[in-house]
């Protein structure tokens, strides 16, 4: 078994057109994230906890920034692809815990189809949960949304431990 985790951290965009998609759920009537991506810090805070555990590094690494090719990508892609290559180094996810610390706007209605959108991407179980900073810090006073995530994987073989 192996345990990784992610962190993610988006601050709200000024473009009024830009909608807020966390765990590959567009929710309405809410200021998107800024980002080079979709701005999914859910979902990139759960890839990038699949990548620690499995020894691959971090999001940035395998889909930069600075790379055009990524530029508005689809996030829920982006975290498929991940586990694809987690399942090159023989390991399967057995679960994940998420959390989303937000002041606005209200995530509890979303968490449910969040977790199963993010559970049907990585192939296992997937739980979210959301929260406040009560006021505290950049996250508490408005200005953007942190994620954080925890993923457990196990090899795909009885008896033995991918390197």
């Amino acid at each position: 078994m192996r345990i990784g985790q992610g962190v993610d951290v988006h601050a709200f965009s000024d473009d009024p057109s830009r909608p807020l998609v966390l765990g590959g759920v567009e929710v309405p009537g809410s200021r998107g994230l800024a980002g080079h991506s979709d701005a999914d810090a859910l979902a990139h805070a759960l890839a990038d906890a699949l990548l620690g555990a499995a020894g691959l590094g971090d999001l940035g690494r395998h889909f930069p920034d600075t790379d055009p090719a990524w530029a508005g990508a689809d996030s829920m892609a982006l975290l498929r692809e991940v586990v694809a290559m987690v399942g090159r180094e023989d390991f399967q996810v057995a679960n994940a815990d998420c959390t989303v610390v937000a002041e606005t706007p209200r995530l509890a209605p979303h968490t449910d189809e969040m977790a199963s959108r993010l559970s049907a991407a990585v192939g296992g179980p997937v739980c979210v949960k959301a929260t406040r900073a009560e006021g505290l810090g950049p996250i508490g006073r408005g200005e953007g949304i942190a994620c954080m995530a925890v993923a457990l994987l196990v090899a795909r073989r009885t008896g033995t431990m991918p390197s």
